[in-house]
């Protein structure tokens, strides 16, 4: 089926300390890499009620206190003749953790916490290391090194 219009995705930026919650994705798109806890806005929801259901889905984790919108990222994928295969339009918050541990949940294969530091390893989408970046400086966060 050809899509006829972007689809919007949620994702949250979740901190505690100086680490960042990454997910390994267990379905496409992106199958298998690293990212931020997120996914699909569904009707009838706003974009951070979205963003609370699909954190808490993949990672069983709630944030503390509000989300903090901190970028828009388009995701367009074409074919070499340069027709659209899929066209995500990304919007992306951040927020410090609630108390609890972090499990694996909905299409999340994996989760981790990484120091902020170890990011440029994680091998993590370049554009969502931009997210993670912009996320740090709107709520004060550095790196520990």
């Amino acid at each position: 089926m050809a899509w006829t219009a972007p689809r919007v995705g949620v994702g949250v930026v979740l901190f505690r300390g100086a680490s960042v919650l990454l997910v390994r994705r267990g379905k496409p798109p992106r199958a298998g890499a690293w990212s931020i806890p997120g996914g699909k806005q569904e009707l009838g929801e706003t974009v951070a009620q979205a963003a609370r259901r699909e954190l808490f889905e993949e990672t069983g984790l709630a944030p503390a206190g509000e989300l903090v919108l901190v970028d828009v990222v388009d995701s367009i994928e074409r074919t070499p003749e340069g027709r659209v295969v899929r066209h995500y339009t990304l919007i992306d918050f951040a927020a410090h953790a609630a108390e609890g541990e972090a499990q694996a949940g909905g299409d999340t294969a994996e989760v981790a916490w990484v120091p902020l530091a170890d990011l440029p390893q994680a091998g993590i989408w370049p554009p969502t290391r931009a997210v993670i970046a912009k996320a740090a400086g709107a709520l004060g966060i550095f790196s520990e090194r």
